[in-house]
Parts: structure tokens; C-alpha cells; sequence
């Protein structure tokens, strides 16, 4: 496959980075990309990240490949992967639009009613309404559709009680989308249904979640007596799971290899600057045989996350690809980090910005990977993922899948 630009593409290229040079500051070729997933809830970023997201809505560049009655441009995958490049070599606020654009937009759009669409999905796109995924629960994380959080029709509404854990953004978002119980004499995956809820509805507490790096991205949020218009159900009652899939199909390709944060090229300058016995750290044959291991992976990461790119641009759900990326993406991350701090020596052992090498962010990477892990599906569900769905292994035994969902024991056996 060439990777070169075509014509076409070398045009939108030039005219990606007319507007950048225009409307954003370069960032230096010997910069980090410091935007990582624990520094997006402080209220001057999130105020900034919307600024950003509204030019670039009106220059046409929010969502390139979103349909124009949507306020997209109807562009291709090839056009958004440019632009991404593009814009990484500006000073540009973190994304804090991932999970709405990248996964919820998506949803809406396969199954959200007309109504739905127009309401939400352009305020959605402009950054004026910022959106959560509220999914996990303390009992249900990697077994999502053992969730217990409950609605019960009640009229025009329904009424929702119970808790959901490790929600990103909460504190920020004015619109969530929440998965719950609707049917407990169904399956397990037979009598959950979808919603969009209003975050500032009564009967709504998030609790942040205290991370190992300092940040409070996290959130537990807490659900009574919540009312939520029947109008609001994505899909059809006791059909969620169906839009569950595509949310968690769209999560694993937004996510991809991770969320932000400094990259090979990083590691490769501070392999150059680093003193190691008196000559450059890179001179050395363990590190350039530890660096060409990176390169590699992480530019097989980038090739192979162009499939991915080309399902979402002819508006197909993500294929379980995407999981292949997040396996091997957020544990290189991880990998990565560790090295840099390796490199650094005892400086490694520094977190405070002031005074630690490339403000701590090798450091502040390193101590979000762990939460990259886990974040859109385990190391250990993406194996069976990959194991069930791309090599076609038989599947693990699950005893409870066609069980009513009361049905299924919990707890300690009795004795």
C-alpha cells in the first residue's frame, strides 16, 4: 500500500495547514504532547477546549467525516486522518470531545430518532454540549450486561436508580448516555435499554474518583429517582445492548493506542539528549534496538488503524480491528514510559513539573497507563475479543447467557 499523500490529499493537507498556520501556535519539534486523559477537568481547559472545538466547527474542520446535515463536512477517512496529523503539531487544547463525538455521535446516528439527531448531535459537534458514557458499574465492568442499575416506566418517564463508576467527564458533561436494566426476567443482554439523560436532572451525584497521578477525570456517579423521558430511549426498549455494541465498537477505535501524551518521536529525542557515560544514550546498542521495537510497533499501530478509519467513513461500526489497536497501543504506552524514565535516571523519580525533565510528563504518562488498560475494555477481554472474533477460537463457556437475569446467582454460594 502507498502512504504517500495523493494529489487530493496533498491539496486538503495544504489547505489543513493554512487554516492551522492562521488560527493556531506550532508547537516546537522538540515539544512533548503533554494532553493527557487526568488534565481535562480543570475549568479553564475545558472552557478553552470548547473555544477551539467552536472555530473549528465554523472553519468546517469539527468532524470531517460526519454527514454535513450534521454539521460535518462529509469528508473521508483519509481527510481525517491528515487533518489529526495536521492539527498534533499545533498548541491545541486537549480533546474532551472524544467520547461524544467519537462514540455517542456515532450512536445517535445508527439509532437515535430524527428528533433525537437534530436535537443533540450539532450542539454535540459545536463542543457546546459536552457528553459522558455511563456504562461500568462497581459489579459490572468487563461483564457490562451484568448491570443492575434499574429504570421502571412510570407514564411518560421513567424512573432510574443506581450507580455507575469510572465515568469520565461527569463532572463537565451536560448529556450522558446510560445503559440500564429494564427487564429482569429477560436474558442478560435481552432487557437492557438505552437513554440519554440530562446530567443536571435531580436525583444526579458525582462523586470524583482521586487517580495514583494527581487527576480527577473519573467519576462515580449516583442515580435516584431519577426521571427520564420516554423520549429519550435510544433505540428500542429492552434492545440497548444493540447500541451498547456500537458505543463500545466506537470507544475501542476512538481510543485506539491511547489518550494523549508524549510519543516515540519524544522518546527518540530524549534518547539524543540524554547523557549516558559520556556519550548520547542513543549511541548505545540496547537503546536503539529498545527504540527500533517501538518504532515498529508503533507504526504498525498506525497503518493498521487506517482500516478502522475506512469502516467509520462509510459509516460502518467499527470491526473488532479496533481492539488490536488498544491491546498493543496502551501497553506500548506504558512500555514506552517506563523506558523514558529509565533513561532520565534518578530525574525519573521527579513529578513536580517545575523542576522535572520535559515537565513531568513522561512521568504523569506513566502513571496513567495503568488507567489505559482498563479504560474501553481490559487487556484480558480485548485477548477474548480478539481470540473470538478475528482468529475465530472457540468461545469461553457462559452459563449464564440465556438465563432470566434474576435468575443468576450472586453473591457466596448459600450453604
Amino acid at each position: 500500500m502507498d502512504f504517500d499523500d495523493t494529489p487530493e490529499e496533498a491539496n486538503f493537507r495544504a489547505e489543513c495547514r493554512a487554516w492551522l498556520e492562521r488560527n493556531a501556535e506550532l508547537r516546537p519539534a522538540d515539544e512533548a504532547d503533554t494532553g493527557l486523559l487526568d488534565e481535562r477537568s480543570d475549568p479553564a481547559t475545558v472552557k478553552r477546549a470548547q473555544q477551539w472545538q467552536a472555530k473549528k466547527a465554523d472553519g468546517g474542520w469539527a468532524c470531517i467525516t460526519w454527514p454535513r446535515e450534521y454539521g460535518g463536512r462529509g469528508g473521508t477517512a483519509s481527510q481525517s486522518v491528515v487533518w489529526r496529523q495536521e492539527e498534533s503539531r499545533y498548541k491545541t487544547p486537549p480533546d474532551i470531545f472524544a467520547i461524544g463525538l467519537g462514540m455517542l455521535g456515532p450512536t445517535l446516528m445508527a439509532h437515535g430518532t430524527d428528533a433525537q439527531k437534530q436535537r443533540y448531535l450539532r450542539l454535540m459537534l459545536r463542543g457546546e454540549e459536552i457528553w459522558c458514557q455511563l456504562f461500568s458499574e462497581p459489579a459490572a465492568g468487563s461483564d457490562l450486561a451484568g448491570l443492575n442499575t434499574r429504570a421502571v416506566r412510570d407514564g411518560d418517564h421513567w424512573i432510574v436508580n443506581g450507580q455507575k463508576i469510572w465515568t469520565t467527564g461527569a463532572q463537565y458533561s451536560r448529556w450522558g448516555m446510560i445503559l440500564t436494566r429494564t427487564d429482569f426476567a429477560a436474558a442478560k443482554h435481552a432487557g437492557i435499554s438505552y437513554f440519554v439523560v440530562d446530567m443536571q436532572a435531580p436525583g444526579i451525584e458525582i462523586r470524583p474518583i482521586k487517580q495514583i497521578n494527581g487527576g480527577q477525570s473519573f467519576n462515580q456517579v449516583f442515580f435516584t429517582d431519577v426521571r427520564i423521558p420516554h423520549e429519550n430511549v435510544v433505540g428500542k426498549v429492552n434492545d440497548g445492548w444493540r447500541g451498547a455494541i456500537t458505543t463500545l465498537m466506537n470507544e475501542r477505535a476512538s481510543i485506539g493506542s491511547g489518550t494523549g501524551g508524549p510519543g516515540f518521536r519524544d522518546l527518540l529525542r530524549l534518547a539524543k539528549d540524554t547523557d549516558w557515560n559520556g556519550r548520547p544514550a542513543l549511541e548505545d546498542p540496547a537503546v536503539r534496538q529498545r527504540l527500533a521495537d517501538f518504532y515498529v510497533k508503533t507504526k504498525g499501530l498506525q497503518y493498521t488503524g487506517y482500516r478502522t478509519q475506512t469502516a467509520l467513513s462509510h459509516g460502518q461500526t467499527p470491526g473488532p480491528e479496533a481492539s488490536i489497536g488498544k491491546l498493543v497501543g496502551a501497553p506500548l504506552r506504558q512500555q514506552m514510559a517506563s523506558f523514558a524514565l529509565e533513561l532520565q535516571g534518578l530525574t525519573g523519580t521527579l513529578t513536580d513539573e517545575a523542576i522535572a525533565p520535559d515537565d513531568a510528563a513522561w512521568q504523569r504518562s506513566w502513571l496513567a497507563a495503568p488507567g489505559l488498560r482498563l479504560a474501553g475494555g481490559t487487556d484480558e477481554i480485548l485477548r477474548n475479543i480478539v481470540a473470538e472474533r478475528v482468529l475465530r477460537l472457540p468461545g469461553e463457556p457462559r452459563m449464564d447467557k440465556d438465563l432470566p437475569f434474576q435468575a443468576i446467582p450472586t453473591g457466596p454460594p448459600s450453604r
